[in-house]
């Protein structure tokens, strides 16, 4: 444990990360004084936000810095990509702020740093990482722990972190070894509920560790999987290209609504066009019923390592 200053230093996203919030989540590491990326702390910003925010706003973006408040819970800061602010309501749960603090912080932070945030679930198939992406409710992490049960590594959950290595390979930063599961795919994976933490306010989903040893470094980014809409009556698996990836690449970006409010739609445009041209895009659809998320595993592996 890497301890300065009462503050615990954790390692996620590519971001060593000190807090004086414990996240037990996340990995930690032994790291010098000055190579923190990430300084989150505690401090009463409702002065702040009581001068910014109009009535019934839930977020204000100013400068470098994104604040938002969730109500009961807590007001928050993202500043210049390098500092998250907590300013807890009385009595709200600490497990609550963990959520948004490893959900909507790190993705807007993440974005002040001009690293993409990806809304799905990245893992390995030969070396390289796979983003499952999809709206919510379309079964990335279900799918995710697919591969994870036949002994693919899984590099993050939720929210996938993608940079530039020094030679330009887009790759994927590791998060942590937690996935979140519905009660639906624990029942189908023969995992017991109770043995795990529900998520606050949805209590049918559940905080899930990952067995085995989790990846700690960046990888490259092979392929994006999307997700789509149930359709027909069996597995379909198909090839994006050409303009509908930069649309797949938006759309499955962490809080888009942010790019605009960041003045970032250039620097997306550009990103995500550089990591299109290197990787392969595919569209994937599931029947209406059944659980098909096995079937969905199967056809991707056999079409990433050309066995079609």
């Amino acid at each position: 444990m890497a301890v300065t200053l009462n503050k615990v230093v954790y390692r996620a996203f590519g971001l060593s990360m000190i807090s004086e919030i414990m996240l037990p989540e996340l990995p930690l590491i032994h790291i010098q004084d000055n190579q923190i990326d990430v300084v989150i702390k505690r401090a009463d910003l409702t002065p702040l936000w009581n001068q910014l925010a109009k009535p019934n706003e839930t977020y204000v973006v100013r400068e470098n810095s994104f604040m938002f408040r969730v109500p009961d819970t807590a007001i928050f800061c993202i500043q210049d990509g390098a500092e998250i602010t907590v300013s807890a309501a009385y009595g709200a749960d600490e497990a609550k702020i963990r959520l948004y603090l490893l959900g909507t912080c790190i993705g807007a932070l993440l974005m002040q740093k001009r690293i993409l945030p990806l809304h799905g679930s990245a893992i390995v198939i030969d070396g390289k990482a796979y983003a499952l992406v999809g709206d919510s409710g379309a079964g990335k992490s279900t799918l995710a722990s697919v591969f994870v049960s036949r002994g693919h590594q899984l590099i993050s959950d939720d929210l996938i972190a993608v940079n530039f290595s020094h030679d330009r390979i887009p790759v994927v930063m590791p998060a942590y070894p937690q996935q979140k599961l519905w009660q639906e795919s624990l029942t189908e994976f023969g995992m017991e509920a109770s043995q795990f933490p529900s998520i606050f306010d949805r209590e049918t989903k559940y905080l899930v560790p990952v067995p085995g040893p989790f990846i700690t470094e960046p990888l490259p980014l092979a392929g994006v999987i999307e997700l789509g809409k149930e359709e027909g009556e069996q597995v379909m698996m198909k090839s994006v290209q050409g303009l509908e990836r930069l649309h797949t690449l938006y759309r499955q970006t962490f809080r888009s609504f942010l790019l605009a409010k960041f003045d970032l739609l250039e620097w997306h445009f550009g990103m995500t066009a550089a990591i299109s041209n290197q990787i392969d895009f595919y569209q994937i659809h599931r029947p209406h019923s059944g659980f098909t998320a096995p079937q969905m595993a199967s056809l991707i592996l056999k079409t990433v390592q050309g066995d079609e």
